[in-house]
């Protein structure tokens, strides 16, 4: 069955490249709505924007969805891993301001929302897209691709000169509270000398060592150090998550990103959708969702998300 969530969630906070304060709230809807945001700033213009992989736009370090009438929203690859990681299907989210809050760098906080409120259940079915086949996309040396399995498993690589990063690989089964245990309070990261070169061109203007990773060489800058010795490629794994959600339903299928950002992953989408004989709509059954992410989720597995 399809989910929403039970009760409204607001959260505050600026975002992380625009460093303007908004506040965002996630609301019920009914099914077959799916996931579509609301710029409630927005006057004389369609303010709606859905959460889909074909209004997606190439932006640096950052998803950003356009509407037909050319409203934006950006960063939204966080809140969009927490609804699919605790299995919300269908939401308005409200906000009022052009970019998604960073909070704490991590989809921690949206997570806790979500679970606090709880999921409610809808009656109509739910449908999954099925990979029959192996796509493949590259840019430079970074590789991205989905390959045919029975469940959404991400497996990741990065490999990074600093040696507070270097070479990390990750995989996982995305299943059963997976996401919340294992990587939704895993932070953006960045480089310390990338960090001057990012605000002159206008972004991370909302960045500080609160609410991003920074390392510079062997060396983690920000306070308290990494939550995981591996968050680097853990936020990444997130990160996927959160941009495969852009597909409009759960994928039945194995990823795996090599240095892949967010636009090598709307570029796997949209090969994927481009091919009718990539993949195929099914009706999930009691055993297809079981293995759905967010299904079987309980809040005792929030007990260790910072």
């Amino acid at each position: 069955m399809q989910t929403t969530i039970r009760h409204s969630v607001s959260f505050t906070g600026v975002g992380l490249h625009s460093g303007q304060p908004a506040r965002l709230t996630i609301r019920p809807a009914s099914a077959d709505h799916g996931i579509w945001f609301c710029r409630t700033d927005v006057i004389g213009c369609d303010p709606l924007i859905p959460a889909r992989w074909d209004v997606a736009e190439h932006s640096p370090l950052c998803t950003k969805l356009v509407n037909k009438d050319g409203v934006s929203l950006s960063t939204v690859e966080h809140v969009m891993a927490a609804l699919a990681g605790t299995g919300i299907h269908n939401a308005l989210i409200e906000i009022d301001g052009p970019e998604v809050p960073i909070l704490d760098g991590s989809a921690a906080q949206f997570v806790r929302g979500i679970v606090k409120q709880g999921v409610r259940l809808l009656a109509e079915p739910l449908y999954a897209i099925e990979v029959l086949k192996p796509v493949f996309v590259q840019k430079g040396d970074a590789t991205a691709s989905l390959s045919p399995a029975d469940s959404l498993r991400i497996d990741f690589e990065i490999d990074f000169v600093d040696a507070a990063i270097g070479h990390q690989q990750k995989t996982l089964h995305m299943a059963n509270g997976t996401f919340v245990r294992e990587l939704c309070d895993s932070r953006t990261f960045c480089r310390a000398s990338d960090v001057e070169m990012m605000r002159e061109n206008g972004l991370a203007l909302g960045g500080t060592m609160e609410n991003a990773v920074v390392v510079d060489g062997d060396e983690v800058l920000s306070p308290g150090g990494l939550r995981h010795t591996d968050e680097p490629v853990r936020h990444k794994m997130l990160d996927a998550l959160g941009d495969l959600a852009l597909a409009g339903a759960p994928i039945l299928g194995l990823y795996r990103g090599y240095k892949a950002g967010h636009t090598l992953t709307n570029m796997l989408l949209r090969a994927l959708f481009a091919d009718p004989t990539a993949y195929r709509i099914v009706d999930c059954d009691a055993a297809c969702v079981a293995r759905l992410p967010g299904t079987g989720l309980h809040v005792s597995d929030l007990a260790a998300v910072a």
